[in-house]
Parts: structure tokens; C-alpha cells; sequence
């Protein structure tokens, strides 16, 4: 009789734990589910929020719309601490979006593999280029810090090099930003299939959608065109938000 209760209560065991794994709540995971879950809320909190905060009280995008490379070393060396404290805000909290992904590409693993695994190498990899991009903006600084003691001769010199660089900046998030989309579409497509609520994955197919449309409409809108990261701001709240909630369970 003991023997019997005690293989029915190993199998209710396995069952429960194989269940668990199959919906992607492998206990072993825990940690990392609660780590992610805290990075994207971070991530929202520090290279979204904040830098925007920032960005609309220095007047940052009216003040140098125009600007062209010699202006645009001026206003750096004027606010030389804000703007490197921006860059680094923005682009170092990159690694923080990074933990959230791998996170997230354990718990939906089990629920479709593919879709997960394309999500998190898609998502992984636009993170490191965007990381990648940091010694770039350094570079204005670099600039900047020369413009300051350079003489009129070089200042031109200097202000032709940092037009090189905005350059690249421009014309760097169209590259960037539908890399990011697609990163989100595969991973709201196995959000689908379980361990998540159908409706973040939806939200992450039109977000990926709106994506494409906002890049595609860049030229027209200028900077306006950010407006689509307000659908990614709820996604990835919701995404973190359960990554948590899996890490307690």
C-alpha cells in the first residue's frame, strides 16, 4: 500500500514538473525568469524613459535639427556630460534588453522552438550592433574636445568629420529598428502557442507592423516617427512584467 502511494505521488511529481516544463515554468529557471523580467522594466525605465525626459528638457532635437558639423561640436562641448551621459544611457542599457531576451527565449522554448530561437539570435544580435555603435557618438566627443583648442583651419577640418558621423547616425536606425521588429514578431508568434497571454503575442505582431510603417514614413516624420516604440514600451512591460511573474511561481 505505501509502495503503491509512493510511485502514485513520483508520477503526480513528474507529471506536474513535465507540465510545468512544457508551458516553459522550469523551475530551474527561476532566476533567470526573474532577472529578465526586472532588465526589460529597467531597460524601459532607463534608455526610454529617462533619456526622453532629458532629451524634451535640453531641447535637444529642436536645438540641432539644422545644425550642421561645426554647430553640432559646439552644442557638444557645451553639454558635454549630458551627452555622454545620454549615449550611455541609451546605448549601454542595451545589455539589459539582452538578459530580457535570452530570458524570455528560455520560457517559450518548449512551446516552439523555432520562432523562440530565430527571436532571441535576430534580438541578441541587433542589440550588440546597437551596443556596437557606442564608439561612434564617443567620437563627437572626441571631436568636440579638439574643436574646443583647434584653430579656425582645423574647426572646419573637425566640423566635416563630425558630419561623418551624423551621417552614420542617420542612417543607422533604419537598419537597426526593422532588425528589432522582425526580433519581436517571432517571438510574439510563439507567445502564441502557450506560456504567455495570446494577446502580448498580437500586440507584438503589430507592433512589428507598425514598425516597418513608422521606418518606412522616416523621411516625412523626421524624429515623429518614434512614436511607434510606444506599442514596444507596453510589449516589452508585458513581457517583463510575466517573466517576473514566472520567476516567483
Amino acid at each position: 500500500m505505501l509502495a503503491n502511494q509512493s510511485k502514485e505521488r513520483t508520477v503526480s511529481v513528474l507529471q506536474h514538473s513535465a507540465e510545468n516544463t512544457v508551458a516553459g515554468i522550469d523551475p530551474s529557471w527561476k532566476g533567470l525568469y526573474r532577472v529578465g523580467g526586472i532588465s526589460a522594466i529597467l531597460y524601459i525605465v532607463l534608455a526610454l524613459v529617462g533619456p526622453t525626459i532629458s532629451v524634451l528638457t535640453m531641447g535637444y532635437f529642436e536645438s540641432t535639427a539644422e545644425y550642421g558639423g561645426l554647430d553640432f561640436l559646439r552644442f557638444i562641448a557645451a553639454n558635454r556630460f549630458w551627452w555622454l551621459f545620454l549615449q550611455t544611457l541609451v546605448l549601454g542599457t542595451s545589455i539589459l534588453m539582452i538578459v530580457a531576451f535570452v530570458a524570455l527565449f528560455v520560457a517559450l522554448k518548449h512551446v516552439d522552438k523555432i520562432n523562440a530561437t530565430l527571436g532571441v539570435v535576430i534580438s541578441v544580435v541587433t542589440q550588440i550592433l546597437f551596443i556596437a555603435y557606442y564608439p561612434v557618438l564617443l567620437g563627437t566627443i572626441y571631436l568636440s574636445d579638439k574643436f574646443v583648442t583647434a584653430s579656425a583651419e582645423q574647426q572646419i577640418l573637425l566640423g566635416t568629420a563630425a558630419e561623418s558621423l551624423m551621417a552614420i547616425n542617420n542612417a543607422f536606425n533604419p537598419l537597426y529598428e526593422p532588425l528589432m521588429g522582425v526580433g519581436i514578431l517571432f517571438f510574439s508568434i510563439a507567445m502564441l502557442k502557450g506560456v504567455f497571454h495570446k494577446s502580448i503575442g498580437y500586440l507584438g505582431i503589430v507592433t512589428c507592423i507598425v514598425c516597418f510603417i513608422a521606418v518606412a514614413l522616416w523621411p516625412v516624420l523626421n524624429v515623429n516617427y518614434f512614436w511607434w516604440w510606444s506599442l514596444f514600451v507596453v510589449w516589452f512591460i508585458a513581457v517583463g512584467w510575466k517573466l517576473y511573474q514566472l520567476g516567483k511561481k
